[in-house]
């Protein structure tokens, strides 16, 4: 599949997958950042990425992001439409440092993976009453106490 991809400066580089099997590319911070603690913080990725027709993309946070660096993605995942593309559209990694201590972020330091993914737009069809009957509340099925 081929993705139109804009660099917003010379000095940004491309997302690579790391592995031959690699699911995701991983996405890189465009600028050196410092984020105190609890902040939240967008960091620029210096990227426009245009999702194929009939794709959205998903970012979503790197393993290390959390463990290593004290950071998380503040949605836990970002979706990016098809149509958030434009010249200045940018793709933000927005991240909270849930640390008591400032975090350091390098340029080109990769912090969030990116995966397309099919969109399924549904039609809604309103009922009056479920089919089902109900089956308990938030965690009915058991296994904490």
């Amino acid at each position: 599949m081929k993705v139109k991809i804009k660099k917003l400066s010379d000095d940004v580089e491309l997302p690579k997958y790391h592995t031959a099997e690699s699911a995701a590319f991983d996405l890189a911070a465009s600028i050196d950042a410092v984020i105190k603690p609890k902040e939240l913080f967008k960091i620029p990725t210096g990227l426009v990425i245009e999702s194929p027709e009939g794709y959205f993309l998903q970012i979503s946070a790197r393993s290390s992001l959390g463990f290593k660096k004290g950071l998380q993605i503040v949605n836990g995942i970002g979706v990016v439409d098809r149509d958030y593309s434009g010249p200045e559209d940018e793709i933000f990694i927005v991240v909270r440092n849930f640390t008591d201590a400032e975090v350091k972020v390098a340029k080109g330091e990769r912090l969030a993976q990116g995966i397309f993914l099919p969109v399924n737009q549904v039609e809604w069809e309103e009922i009056t009453e479920p089919a089902r009957a109900s089956r308990g509340g938030f965690g009915s099925t058991g296994g904490y106490q």
